[in-house]
């Protein structure tokens, strides 16, 4: 049903391609705050960011900055960007509410990332419920969302559950098997 097509550089899903002629296309992360084996991810989130870039005019990759997927996600965004001194992506931060390291830190994430966005409609809402509705905000604006997700209970799965449940794209890196 999901399928990444290497040899051709194709992204599909059903029988679906995942390119559209929209002037900005917009992909989300999310996934384990653990990864146990980034050899085997790593060049998965590559391939894939350098296909969108190459079929897109411009991506604007949403990130959170909550663990090792996200920072795996980030880091191979950056190298892209620095790589090709193109501006056909945007690496935007988004927070479910601000926090003491943005503020003290601000300057140097201002410089690292494009963008910075706090979600207004969770900025107020207890912490733990928080990061779910910054994660269906972002699934909300997002023509593709990527997961690594290996296992049934956590953040990342119950966001992997509401895009599925939304009818979005969606593509798991991390082939959970509970993953339909």
């Amino acid at each position: 049903m999901y399928m990444y097509n290497e040899a051709k550089s194709l992204l599909h899903i059903g029988g679906e391609t995942l390119f559209s002629s929209e002037p900005i296309y917009t992909v989300s992360f999310f996934g384990h705050r653990v990864i146990s084996d980034f050899s085997s991810v790593e060049p998965k989130v590559e391939q894939l960011i350098s296909t969108l870039l190459t079929h897109h005019q411009h991506v604007d990759f949403l990130v959170g900055r909550n663990g090792d997927f996200d920072l795996m996600v980030t880091a191979a965004i950056k190298r892209w960007q620095t790589q090709t001194h193109s501006d056909a992506c945007s690496l935007i931060w988004i927070l479910p509410y601000p926090t003491a390291e943005l503020q003290a830190h601000l300057p140097d994430f201002k410089t690292y990332y494009d963008d910075i966005e706090v979600c207004q409609a969770a900025a107020h809402a207890h912490p733990k419920q928080a990061f779910q509705i910054r994660n269906r905000e972002m699934v909300e604006r997002s023509d593709l969302v990527v997961f690594y997700v290996t296992h049934s209970h956590g953040g990342a799965y119950q966001t992997l559950r509401y895009t599925q449940m939304k009818n979005r794209r969606l593509l798991n890196l991390g082939l959970c098997p509970y993953h339909r």
